[in-house]
Order: C-alpha cells, then structure tokens, then sequence
C-alpha cells in the first residue's frame, strides 16, 4: 500500500516497466483502466458556502441584463470569497468596479457578517473619484439583502441590483 501515491505519480513510476515489457499504455489509458475496475478514488471536495440566497429579506432585480458599461464606477460588483490559513477559514468582502476591474473595497473577518460587507462597502465609496450615478450589483446573499447593507447603499443614493435566482 502506498498512502497518497497519486494516478499520475503512479504512471510515471510504472511507466519503465511497461515499455519493458512492451506494454503500450498512456496516462489516460491507465486512468480508463482504474476507473473501469473501480480502483480510483474519489478526491474529497473542500467546499465553504458562502451565500444563502434562502431567507425572507427582500431581494432586488437584476439591472445588469443588457446594460454596457462605458465608464469607471458606474458599476460596483460585490462578492464573498473564502481564504483557507494555518488559523483556518477566513471570509474576503470585496467590492470591485465592474468597468476597470478596481478593488474599490475589501474588508477580511472571520464571519460572513453584514457589518463586515459593510465596511468593505463604506470603503469603496470613500475611494471613489467620481460622483456619477452608481449602480451596485451582487448576489442574494443575506449579506447583502440586510437592512444594514440596504441602508448604507440608500444614504450613497446606490442603486441595487441582484443576480436571478
């Protein structure tokens, strides 16, 4: 038994001993052999959820349907992703212009909590260098639906858009 020995390593270490024994077999025919013998191990999949979309906080329409973006800030576009460390799992705001691709806002927790996408919100405005009507996109993330977030994009006079469904 060989603990954490991988297909591909596998291949390469048996590789010599078919070519001496004339056995003409490539990487993906060993894969193909392994699968259909059942012999493959399946990776376990490390997944952090990062948005519930399920819950009874109002949600927006999506205003970027057809909509051309011409300009810097005319679209703020806003997610949460997950950054795995030694300490464990962390949770990156991040509120980026949809035109130049800008990370306008960031804000680093340990909790998916709407005061940390605030912050990285409040953030992105006070960083902006134009006053032009802006438009803030996202997902239905309860985050984002929060009286709190909801709040702050109303004293901005930002206009909300959600992804469907």
């Amino acid at each position: 038994m060989m603990p954490r020995l991988g297909t591909r390593k596998l291949y390469h270490l048996l590789k010599p001993r078919l070519e001496t024994q004339s056995i003409k077999l490539g990487r993906d025919g060993l894969f193909a052999y392994l699968r259909q013998r059942h012999m493959l191990i399946k990776p376990k999949r490390s997944y952090t959820k990062t948005t519930d979309s399920h819950h009874w906080l109002r949600k927006h329409p999506n205003l970027m349907k057809g909509r051309e973006i011409k300009a810097p800030e005319q679209v703020f576009v806003s997610d949460i992703t997950y950054v795995e460390t030694d300490e464990g799992i962390h949770y990156l705001s991040l509120v980026t212009d949809a035109w130049s691709r800008k990370i306008m806002g960031y804000e680093l927790s340990l909790e998916m909590k709407a005061l940390d996408v605030v912050k990285a919100l409040k953030q992105a405005v006070s960083n902006r260098q134009y006053d032009s009507a802006l438009l803030h996109h996202s997902d239905r993330g309860s985050q984002y639906c929060s009286a709190l977030y909801q709040q702050v994009l109303r004293e901005h006079r930002i206009q909300p858009s959600m992804t469907d469904g």
